[in-house]
């Protein structure tokens, strides 16, 4: 009585004889199924099933603005990305910490987000593209490293004034406050951009918390319009207030650079929003993922603006906007 084994073998002898060619393209597939067992084996490990790929999320601090700008983020960003977050708490060198467990990660890029989630990667991250958003004055930071690049929180100079000179077109002076150890740089390019879209602009210096309220009232009786640019050493919460109601009295506008300053009284702010922060960083990954070199070492300005307008406060300076102007305007007080 024949054995199971042997049974076997007669029913491959009878399908090589049945079949000639099966026992060579039997025995050729091997080689093929090696191949391939290699080829899994040795693969990058950056793709993941389907083909997504893993995104680090390294942020700052869990605040509601940059929570904002990370799901504008995920809205246009690599589709079918696998996310996982990193939060620092606003602790430096925990973000360097967790910027080595990314490191050792199948992270094919990484999005820090707020200036000691970029900090920290451009100390611990080499080798992986780095995408930073939510910064101010990322130069100002040095975060030019080889395999990092961003988006501008902050509107350019030429476009704000080309957007002021839009709004208020009979505008020829126009003042600004300035920290003078820090800001002098920053102070002569606005002058310069000023010049190009044919206003003068005037720099007014404050040195000192005491300095502020004689450089304030110089500047209200020399100019036609006050230009807000960010600068922590002057623009406090206790000062916004003062210098809103200051420049009221005087009749003369405000413009500043986020919706809070128009809520408050300035005539008009120029920003940009936080979703849309985070869906333009979104497709600048895209880009970068898709191999696009060399990584621009200056940040990327935000191509959509977000304006507001008092209109109470336009209606108290005795101004009128005209009816075109409307399709620009995002949001009214």
């Amino acid at each position: 009585m024949p054995t199971e084994a042997a049974g076997g073998h007669q029913a491959m002898r009878y399908q090589a004889d049945r079949f000639p060619g099966t026992r060579f393209r039997t025995i050729c597939l091997w080689p093929a199924l090696a191949a391939l067992f290699l080829w899994s084996l040795c693969s990058p490990p950056l793709l993941h099933a389907a083909g997504t790929v893993e995104i680090a999320i390294l942020n700052s601090s869990d605040i509601a603005a940059y929570q904002e700008a990370i799901a504008g983020f995920k809205a246009t960003g690599p589709g079918g990305a696998l996310y996982t977050q990193y939060d620092l708490q606003g602790d430096l060198e925990l973000g360097k910490k967790l910027a080595r467990k990314i490191r050792a990660s199948d992270a094919v890029l990484v999005l820090a987000v707020g200036v000691k989630a970029a900090i920290a990667a451009k100390i611990e991250i080499v080798d992986v593209p780095v995408v930073y958003m939510m910064i101010l004055d990322p130069l100002k930071h040095q975060l030019t490293a080889p395999n990092m690049t961003g988006t501008m929180l902050e509107v350019p100079l030429d476009r704000q004034l080309k957007m002021i000179r839009t709004f208020l077109p009979e505008l020829h002076r126009m003042g600004t406050l300035y920290e003078p150890k820090k800001g002098t740089p920053r102070m002569k390019e606005a002058e310069r951009q000023g010049r190009a879209a044919s206003i003068e602009l005037q720099g007014f210096p404050v040195e000192s918390e005491k300095d502020l309220p004689q450089a304030l009232r110089t500047l209200l009786w020399n100019t036609e319009a006050l230009w807000l640019l960010p600068d922590s050493a002057i623009l406090t919460n206790e000062s916004i207030h003062y210098i809103l109601d200051s420049a009221l009295a005087q009749h003369i506008p405000v413009i500043g650079f986020s919706p809070e300053f128009t809520r408050l009284g300035a005539l008009l702010s120029l920003s940009v929003n936080y979703n849309e922060v985070g869906r333009e960083t979104g497709l600048l990954a895209r880009r970068v993922l898709d191999g696009e070199k060399p990584l621009s070492l200056k940040p990327v300005p935000i191509e959509r603006l977000m304006i507001t307008v008092n209109m109470k406060t336009a209606r108290f300076l005795g101004l009128s906007f005209p009816k075109e102007l409307n399709a620009l305007i995002d949001e009214t007080y």
